[in-house]
């Protein structure tokens, strides 16, 4: 087995860094701030971190198939132009709902993406419940509403068969499946698939392997843990150096790079002496395990 290494690539303390995205073409990771208003660039041949500031809370980037970006901004569906560094509002959405925004958003296989809202937070993880939903937005911008009542809309990801989506609502501690249907992008038969142990706390961003296994970003965890949804056991942790880890995804040439984000927003410099290197995006190699490129947005 070879060894686990945890490099802090990005000092940036990210208020709540999320939504790290690999860019294939450009060798290089995406990933928002999203109370920092920020989205960021980092070049992993040249170290160079860019970035685009927004004007309202950024919480998902995504691929486009026809170049750029799609965000998740504040309610709204975008596009992002980055050589222009200008944002394109494509739709809004929850607009009887001025309290909530945009959380984790990520395409699906036909190039569908899917995003969730949540009432904007007091403090980290303290809200008024049950004010979000999940959507996708279609090839065709129109946008589908799946199912409401939801606390934090969070990390979401596919089979590798693409017969089941993966669902976190994190403030029910639990990762759930949906049959999920491709053709149509419906879901149905949602069921918890695994349940959060105390010190694992709160499930946050999520991708899966070329196993089919699932990464789970703890926030308050410090750790990303490795999950087989077949017997809903959890196989592997990873402790990071920050407690407020956010979400994670595989990049890097082979896709055998695990990064993961950060957040310190709520944190006294206290904290944030303890533990400097909070609201940094970490990268894990030597996992052994190579993730899937991400799908770009059809429309």
């Amino acid at each position: 087995m070879s060894s686990v290494k945890i490099e802090c690539i990005v000092q940036e303390r990210c208020k709540i860094g999320e939504s790290p995205l690999w860019e294939e073409k450009d060798h290089s990771l995406l990933f928002v701030d999203i109370s920092g208003k920020k989205v960021y660039r980092w070049n992993s041949l040249t170290k160079e971190v860019e970035s685009v500031s927004v004007d309202t809370p950024v919480s998902s980037i995504s691929l486009r198939k026809s170049g750029d970006y799609i965000i998740t901004l504040g309610t709204q569906f975008a596009t992002l132009n980055w050589s222009k560094k200008s944002v394109t509002t494509i739709t809004h959405i929850d607009k009887d709902k001025p309290n909530n925004r945009f959380n984790d958003g990520k395409v699906d296989p036909a190039g569908r993406l899917f995003a969730g809202t949540m009432a904007e937070e007091i403090r980290p993880a303290v809200l008024e419940r049950q004010q979000g939903s999940l959507y996708t937005l279609l090839p065709d911008h129109s946008v589908v509403k799946h199912f409401d009542k939801v606390d934090i809309s969070n990390g979401l990801d596919w089979s590798l068969d693409h017969r089941t989506f993966f669902y976190i609502d994190s403030l029910s501690y639990s990762v759930d499946a949906f049959d999920y249907d491709l053709q149509t992008g419906k879901l149905a038969n949602r069921r918890h698939m695994y349940k959060m142990e105390k010190e694992e706390s709160i499930p946050d961003g999520m991708c899966i392997d070329r196993e089919g296994k699932l990464w789970v970003a703890c926030y308050d965890g410090g750790r990303v843990i490795r999950i087989d949804p077949e017997t809903g056991k959890r196989l592997q942790t990873v402790k990071l150096p920050v407690n407020t880890t956010t979400s994670c995804a595989f990049g890097g040439d082979d896709y055998s790079e695990l990064y993961v984000t950060s957040a310190c927003q709520g944190m006294d410099e206290a904290r944030l002496s303890q533990q400097p290197q909070t609201g940094g995006v970490f990268k894990i190699t030597g996992l052994g395990v190579k993730g899937i490129p991400p799908f770009p947005y059809a429309g």
